[in-house]
């Protein structure tokens, strides 16, 4: 039998996912500052969907203990936080003409 009435949750540090888009968000951060004017609303768009991404691992992984659902919306809100995050990077390739790498390109 569980030793309580909440299962055990949380431990989103030592989650793939986690360690993955703390990475994404951290470079988000950089490029932005890097290649678009702090005032363009891009440069907040895509901040947010990356650190959007990130938080709701945190959350999802938090809720698990109570509400599967929960943590199963969550983590959809983060894999599309962070697919809206892919496509604002490949507008910007796109509109500077720069080619997309394949997944394979060294």
């Amino acid at each position: 039998m569980p030793e309580g009435f909440i299962p055990p949750h949380g431990g989103y540090q030592d989650l793939l996912s986690y360690r993955k888009a703390e990475i994404v968000y951290d470079a988000t951060v950089r490029f932005c500052a890097r290649f678009l004017e702090k005032r363009d609303r891009t440069n907040d768009q895509m901040i947010q969907a990356a650190r959007s991404g990130k938080q709701n691992i945190i959350e999802g992984s938090m809720a698990s203990g109570t509400s599967k659902e929960t943590e199963i919306k969550l983590t959809n809100v983060a894999r599309a936080s962070l697919e809206e995050l892919l496509a604002d990077y490949r507008d910007f390739l796109r509109l500077r003409g720069i080619e997309e790498w394949p997944r394979d390109h060294r």
